[in-house]
């Protein structure tokens, strides 16, 4: 028996100060990648904003230095530098404190801050604790205070720098996140960009500004009107409903509650819920307020003013809530917070304050506005026929499955495995590749649904007209899912859906009307990570009896180039087996090295080009492929030029091939994108693709 191990006090390990965020980072800023890389700056930031809505700054200056530090300033009242009197950091600077000290801070009680989002006093000590180097500077009484610190321990006391001119006070904190912490320390500056844009539009008449060193890009926004503002920027491209937005901004107690909405001739809901600006993606109280509150204040003005016949039921949430884009950001002295991410919202008392404000501040906007109101009442009557019909089509469809013993779609080549966490689907363009697939797949967990031509486009198409879709009738039911209000993720048949095209426009087509459609109407499959996009090659490039395959024109070139290395390797390789053997008067026969050399030119007739694949070559290309000793390079224009084999070792063994996870890091971004491409504003599309055609090359444009 091995001999036990002793427990002891030895054992117990005590982290003091900024120990613990070092030993267990992800418990701080939610991991090392890119996004607990970005949560440092947003720790910054947020600390000025706050300072914003304590008013006692108006902007915020975020700068990308060129050696991979970030600098963040704001006009703010300055980080308090005096010593403490007493508790247990008697004698030392609060700028210290903060630094070095988890739970620090201005903003549990004491008349501080009133309101304030972050982490409460952890953030700024964890970005300490985080970085290599950080430097923070204070502008307080017309002096400059300075302190650095090397992960997170401070190398000085706070001292005076200098003189700060003007009557001016403010925090400037600069830091070096740590590169043996973080798996990347490069920050992106759209994302930092979109961070700060959100910000400003939450934060009405803050300036923010983000300055790359490297690339010379500046950027600021201010929005005066705030999240009225950001309806409109959400609602650029639609057709707007209500010309005038809704807005109201009341103060109940001691909340601050602040809605703006709009209508737009979609058929999705865009909401966007903050407190204290912090992002609550599952909404919550406030949500609930305000969606009991519209249902309401809709149904009673439709009724009062006979929008709505004696005989005909109430609308419902869904139809007044169809088309609407709608901020809602309450300001809060203690938010109490559902999860670690701060998700959703839980004080209830904010669901009465969100409830009263929008009941009565809409109710008076309807009133005022009778036209406005009957072209909101009218795309929520519309909604309710459509919702009727939609029902009516569904219905037909489950009843059909049923009577059929929920029958799989006919063209559906099923897998074995009922495991879901095991199975994955392709769906696949046109039955040529479909053939393909089946032939080449894993019957164990791989299951292929070939569709014929393009789905509809559901950017403008309401659930009864999809369901009337074959294609999109097949996808629905082959996963098992359920859509609109029956959707249930639970259900998934599959652990993976994998969307494979060929890589021409059609393809591209396909393959964006797939994305439109699980990004509208099944979320959830991508917010869970269970969506994929294959990637079959572009290039077969023979050498000798085997075929090599290039994913781009990059790694085509890169085998180019490793061949040709190889190549020439070996000649000089030969060379000097030659030039040791004349040395010692024998004649070189070296058996590998002829084999090799063998090896590298393309046998007579091995080389089998398809007659629809495609030879791209040029007069250089055409060289560099000699010195690499290769046949004709082929780019594929379809997966069906594929044979099983090839598919199976390209593009569908698990083993050998590269699968792109689809994600949303962005929602309003994609939100934007996908109205762009799909939606029906010609010109929104052209300007989309002409202002990105000169960053393409031809075989882009191509595809």
């Amino acid at each position: 028996m091995a001999e036990k191990t002793q427990y002891g006090a030895e054992q117990i390990q005590v982290l003091e100060g900024l120990d613990p965020v070092r030993k267990r980072p992800g418990m701080y800023i939610g991991g090392t990648g890119p996004e607990g890389l970005h949560h440092l700056v947003w720790e910054i930031v947020n600390n000025s904003i706050d300072e914003v809505m304590a008013n006692r700054a108006s902007s915020v200056e975020v700068t990308l230095l060129e050696d991979g530090g970030v600098r963040v300033t704001d006009d703010g009242a300055g980080i308090p530098v005096d010593k403490h009197k007493t508790g247990s950091q008697i004698g030392k600077s609060a700028l210290e404190t903060v630094l070095t000290v988890l739970h620090a801070g201005g903003k549990f009680g004491g008349g501080g801050y009133k309101v304030s989002g972050g982490l409460h006093g952890v953030g700024i000590s964890v970005v300490n604790a985080l970085s290599t180097k950080l430097v923070a500077e204070v502008r307080r009484g017309g002096k400059l205070y300075r302190q650095e610190y090397v992960a997170g321990v401070p190398q000085t006391d706070v001292k005076v720098v200098g003189k700060y001119e003007g009557e001016g006070t403010g925090t400037t904190i600069t830091f070096w996140p740590d590169a043996s912490i973080f798996e990347t320390i490069e920050f992106n500056y759209d994302h930092i960009l979109e961070y700060l844009r959100r910000q400003a539009y939450l934060t009405k008449g803050a300036r923010a500004q983000l300055n790359d060193e490297k690339t010379g890009k500046r950027y600021g926004f201010y929005f005066e009107g705030g999240i009225r503002s950001y309806v409109q920027h959400m609602n650029h491209g639609k057709a707007a409903i209500n010309e005038l937005p809704f807005y109201a901004q009341k103060v109940v107690k001691d909340t601050e509650v602040e809605i703006a909405l709009q209508y737009n001739d979609s058929y999705t809901e865009t909401a966007k819920y903050f407190a204290n600006n912090i992002p609550n993606p599952e909404g919550g109280t406030h949500s609930e307020g305000f969606r009991r509150a519209l249902t309401r204040t809709i149904n009673d003005y439709a009724r009062k003013n006979s929008l709505i016949k004696d005989n005909e039921e109430n609308l419902t949430g869904e139809d007044c809530r169809e088309g609407i884009t709608v901020v809602i950001s309450v300001r809060l002295p203690d938010p109490q917070f559902e999860g670690q991410t701060k998700g959703k919202l839980g004080n209830p008392e904010i669901r009465g304050y969100v409830e009263q404000v929008f009941a009565e501040m809409f109710n008076y906007y309807l009133e005022e506005n009778p036209n406005e109101a009957k072209k909101i009442i009218g795309k929520a009557t519309l909604s309710a026929r459509a919702r009727m019909a939609a029902r009516a089509a569904r219905d037909t469809v489950i009843r059909k499955g049923a009577l059929e013993g929920m029958t799989l779609p006919g063209k559906l080549a099923d897998c074995r495995t009922k495991d879901s966490t095991r199975s994955e689907i392709y769906i696949v363009e046109g039955d040529s590749a479909g053939g393909s697939a089946k032939g080449g797949r894993d019957s164990e967990f791989q299951a292929i649904l070939p569709l014929r031509g393009k789905i509809l486009n559901v950017e403008r198409a309401r659930l009864d007209r999809m369901l009337a879709n074959n294609e999109v009738k097949n996808i629905i039911i082959a996963l098992g899912t359920g859509i609109a209000e029956q959707f249930d993720i639970s259900k998934l048949r599959y652990g993976r859906i994998i969307i494979m095209t060929d890589a021409d426009v059609d393809g591209a087509h396909i393959r964006t009307l797939l994305l439109t459609f699980f990004y509208r109407h099944m979320p959830a499959i991508i917010e869970d990570g269970h969506l994929y996009i294959a990637q079959p090659p572009l290039y077969g490039i023979p050498v000798g009896r085997k075929k090599l395959y290039a994913f781009d024109e990059v790694e085509r070139d890169a085998i180019i180039d490793r061949l040709i290395a190889e190549k020439q390797e070996k000649k000089n390789a030969k060379a000097a087996a030659e030039v040791v053997a004349d040395d010692a008067g024998v004649v070189a026969t070296d058996e590998a090295v002829a084999e090799d050399a063998q090896a590298a030119e393309p046998e007579a007739g091995a080389v089998v080009v398809d007659e629809e694949s495609e030879t791209v070559e040029n007069d250089d290309m055409r060289e560099r492929r000699k010195q690499a000793g290769v046949g004709d390079i082929q780019r594929y224009k379809g997966l069906g030029e594929m044979n099983a084999d090839q598919l199976w070792e390209t593009t569908m063994d698990p083993d050998n091939r590269v699968l792109l996870k689809v994600n949303v890091e962005d929602a309003e971004k994609a939100d934007a994108i996908f109205n762009k491409l799909m939606g029906e504003e010609v010109l929104l599309r052209k300007n989309f693709i002409s202002s990105r055609a000169t960053t393409l090359s031809q075989d882009d444009l191509d595809v």
